[in-house]
């Protein structure tokens, strides 16, 4: 009798996320969400992460309307989304009442599993969403977020799953932003977990590095239930491995996926031509599909290496790219080593770029840095030494406690803000997550004629 083993699909979210900065429109997903749905995976990952932003910044779509299209079309099958914990899909804490209306709405939408994460591992940041999942009968996945430095050890991720077990999840995720999950430390992870819980355990990592494969195989052989794969067009490099190659090696070694192996095939051959239009406007960097064993030493998720490339390629600095890569491990361990993870994988990325274009450590310092040193994101996973602290906010209070305690209700005061251009409460939610894009993007559905000024570049990783 074969051993069962889930498969979560990522195209529709990250696998185009990691590749092309997120530029799937929601007319490129519908024509093959019927056959997806058929497909037999576990979950379709479809929303969340940077879809949100990218929506609204570049695609001009809203974001809650394609959640709503996709869920009139896939029936049978669920939909995953990834949640920033208090940050819900942007780069600072929310108050509570944003983060329970958010979820609310999310629900009735249609997401089914929320996989939700803190860049910290600050647990005290999941709380509200977690209890907020619950409440409204959906899954709550809580989230590790995978990464190497002298305090992240076995017992570090273990005391994590404890506090997670404690707050009532469904499920546990193991996220690998970084594809730096050795095959090694996924078997005695995932054994440590499942010692610890009959819940589902969830691996989730990346291509990058090249080791993406043999670290599921090992996951799933300690235990694993569910592993995160994209269907091939827009799988390797930095995304996911390939949905089909897995299906057919883990079919060979006695695991049951549930997988249509036609319908793959189907799928596959749907969203090569989309992935091939991308390569040629440029959306997709060749370099993201390549592998990159460098990730492994310097722990950078692949979405954080082409938006490196990215940034140093406009400011005419690309022969830098090296040099930043070298940075980015130097600064993670001076802020006692954030995960490398939304928010703080652009926060990193863009101090280890400061300091070496002004020639000059920390001669520039963003305020989301400076906040970060100051415990407004959270609690560091180890301390910040004092003259580092010193160097970036000199006298300045380190806050204590948890950092939406400190934070007033903010929905009404949105409410009021958008009551001329928010529709709905989904509106209102929209322009809380982000102001400027919200408001010219509901501004331009009122008014085709409505000029939206130029807006500014995020940082997508």
């Amino acid at each position: 009798m074969k051993k069962s083993i889930k498969i979560v699909e990522t195209v529709l979210r990250d696998g185009h996320q990691s590749l092309a900065a997120t530029r799937m429109r929601t007319e490129q997903m519908l024509p093959i969400l019927e056959e997806m749905d058929q497909a037999g995976y576990y979950a379709l990952e479809c929303w969340g992460g940077a879809t949100f932003d990218a929506c609204l910044r570049y695609l001009n779509e809203d974001p809650w309307e394609r959640l709503r299209q996709i869920r009139s079309v896939v029936k049978n099958t669920k939909l995953l989304m990834l949640l920033r914990g208090q940050n819900l899909l942007g780069y600072h804490n929310y108050p509570d009442d944003v983060v329970d209306a958010f979820i609310q709405k999310a629900v009735e939408n249609g997401i089914d599993i929320f996989r939700i994460f803190d860049a910290l591992n600050d647990v005290r940041n999941l709380e509200t969403a977690i209890r907020a999942v619950k409440k409204y009968g959906a899954h709550a996945q809580g989230t590790l977020c995978y990464t190497i430095s002298e305090v992240h050890t076995d017992a570090y991720y273990f005391n994590l799953v404890d506090q997670l077990l404690d707050l009532g999840v469904d499920s546990i995720c193991l996220k690998d932003m970084a594809g730096i999950l050795t095959p090694a430390r996924a078997y005695s992870l995932v054994t440590g977990i499942k010692a610890r819980t009959d819940l589902p355990v969830d691996i989730h990592t990346h291509a990058t590095a090249g080791i993406s494969e043999m670290t599921y195989l090992k996951a799933v052989e300690a235990g694993a239930d569910i592993i995160d794969t994209a269907i091939s067009p827009f799988s390797g490099g930095t995304s996911q491995p390939a949905t089909e190659s897995l299906h057919i090696s883990l079919d060979e070694l006695g695991y049951d996926d549930g997988l249509d192996t036609p319908l793959l095939e189907k799928i596959a051959d749907y969203f090569a031509p989309i992935r091939d239009e991308f390569l040629e406007e440029g959306t997709i960097n060749p370099k993201v599909m390549q592998t990159e064993p460098r990730a492994l030493l310097y722990q950078v998720p692949g979405g954080m290496l082409s938006n490196l490339l990215s940034q140093l390629t406009e400011a005419g600095q690309e022969d830098k790219y090296d040099a930043v890569l070298k940075e980015v491990p130097r600064v993670r361990e001076d802020l006692g080593f954030p995960p490398l993870v939304t928010p703080l994988s652009q926060m990193v990325g863009t101090q280890a770029v400061m300091n070496v274009l002004t020639g000059e450590r920390y001669k520039m310092v963003p305020k989301e840095i400076k906040d970060y040193v100051k415990g407004l994101y959270g609690k560091s996973p180890a301390p910040i030494a004092s003259d580092i602290r010193q160097q970036i906010i000199g006298q300045e209070e380190v806050l204590e406690g948890r950092p939406a305690d400190r934070l007033d209700p903010g929905l009404e005061a949105a409410r009021q803000e958008s009551q001329d251009f928010a529709q709905s409460e989904e509106d209102v939610l929209s322009y809380v997550a982000f102001p400027a894009q919200a408001e010219h993007f509901l501004r331009k559905r009122q008014d085709p004629w409505y000029d939206v000024p130029v807006q500014n570049v995020s940082i997508e990783m």
